[in-house]
């Protein structure tokens, strides 16, 4: 069973994408976007699951590089 996760940009506060993780990532772990670059976690946020649920929303924060 993989773990769905959202990603989260650390400057803006707000979603980029959704992703499928194999186990739980690793805060040090590095990844490629759907755009394509290359980001490290740095943070990674486990809630809670919903009453009767036993999925856990899971945020993984990265910092994003801006467009030049």
């Amino acid at each position: 069973m993989g773990i769905t996760a959202t990603i989260m940009n650390t400057a803006t506060g707000q979603p980029i994408q959704k992703m499928s993780f194999g186990r739980m990532p690793k805060p040090w772990a590095s990844f490629n976007l759907a755009t394509g670059e290359l980001v490290t976690a740095e943070r990674i946020d486990v809630g809670k699951p919903e009453p009767g649920k036993f999925a856990a929303t899971i945020n993984v924060w990265v910092t994003v590089k801006p467009r030049a």
